[in-house]
């Protein structure tokens, strides 16, 4: 997919992309789940970074 020329400025770092694997990737590294779960957790509570951590946290206990 090519950029959106029109969009200037850095991504929000606030927000996990779930159209971008390698955010996926590196969101599922960094919690220690699989992709799968990942995708599921972004799926299911949205791409707001905090509450994606906290959900993660909840998944490994």
């Amino acid at each position: 997919m090519a950029d959106n020329k029109s969009k200037r400025g850095a991504a929000d770092p606030r927000q996990v992309s779930g159209d971008e694997g390698y955010e996926v990737n590196y969101f599922a590294r960094k919690h220690g789940i699989g992709k799968d779960q990942a995708e599921a957790l972004i799926k299911r509570v949205g791409n707001d970074r905090d509450k994606l951590n906290a959900a993660a946290q909840k998944l490994k206990k």
